[in-house]
């Protein structure tokens, strides 16, 4: 690989979800192994997060969440199309269910979407520089024009475009998981032009699909960064002193322990498992950090971009 200069945000995501997830985020930038947050406003936590993200100075975003626990928007807390019969988001699957009936206010989703970000402002004191979906819900039809529509109303430069390379050869992915990620990726592709029409940006590549959780490990995250940069270098030669930009989202945190954690409604199952204190051990690993220097790779966040 040419001497590219790589700018590489590692995004810790579901910062707020609950103190042990908070502990685990803090414990993986204070050793340089995440270089930014996303932060779920509707988390049991969330207060907290903002709290250490100014104490130790991490860069935080917002993970816009329309599909686990509850809304902050009070308005939408008791009677919206956003919620099931339990009086929560429908969740990962449900939400998209709901939306290809056609059951979801559009008007509804802009309305909370609204909310967290001035909830975000409200905990942070200032406005998030990147703004993402928890389970990607972002990119679905419908939602991702009002999402980006929210974004250029605040100013909000960066997103994420969940768009894989390679991701297509991971054959340890089960199909189950696989079939979600292509959709993912679908929706992605469809939601292109419409970030772009909004003047929205994101990194020049995503990572991390396929190193999740338990596939998470040095070498997959070394081959999913080297595989990215060899195909961005060949589908656009350029100048040696390229800048190629990459955000590599990850789950890393000490597992949840209910009743404590969650949205509302407690913590979900991958927030229980041991995969996420996988992640937190893989990524603190010092050969990673020795790997990021030799290739010429830079840890940043949005706000460096």
């Amino acid at each position: 690989l040419r001497m590219v200069q790589v700018k590489l945000i590692i995004t810790g995501d579901d910062f707020g979800y609950c103190p042990r997830r908070n502990q685990g985020i803090v414990d993986c930038f204070l050793a340089g192994a995440v270089s930014n947050v996303s932060l779920l406003v509707n988390g049991s936590a969330a207060a907290d997060a903002a709290k250490l993200a100014r104490r130790y100075n991490i860069p935080i975003g917002l993970h816009a969440n329309l599909s686990e626990g509850s809304p902050v928007c009070e308005m939408l807390k008791t009677n919206s199309s956003l919620l099931n019969q339990d009086g929560f988001f429908h969740g990962k699957m449900g939400f998209r269910t709901a939306l290809s009936k056609g059951l979801l206010n559009m008007s509804e989703v802009k309305q909370e979407l609204k909310a967290q970000v001035e909830l975000f402002r409200e905990l942070t004191g200032h406005l998030p520089p990147h703004m993402d979906g928890h389970q990607h819900v972002h990119v679905l039809p419908e939602v991702r024009h009002v999402f980006a529509e929210v974004l250029e109303e605040y100013g909000i430069k960066y997103t994420r475009v969940p768009i894989e390379p390679g991701l297509h050869n991971c054959d340890w992915i089960p199909p189950s998981l696989m079939d979600f990620y292509l959709g993912v990726e679908e929706d992605s592709f469809n939601t292109v032009d419409v970030f772009t029409k909004h003047g929205i940006r994101w990194p020049d590549i995503y990572i991390g699909l396929s190193t999740m959780g338990k596939n998470m490990s040095v070498s997959s995250i070394w081959s999913a960064i080297d595989s990215a940069i060899q195909e961005v270098t060949s589908t656009h030669p350029t100048p040696q002193s390229r800048t190629v930009t990459i955000e590599l989202m990850v789950h890393p945190g000490y597992p949840s322990v209910p009743p404590v954690g969650g949205c509302g409604e407690g913590p979900d199952d991958f927030s229980q498992s041991w995969e996420r204190l996988h992640e937190l051990q893989t990524l603190i690993k010092p050969e990673l950090r020795s790997h990021y220097k030799s290739r010429n790779i830079q840890l940043c966040s949005f706000k460096d971009l």
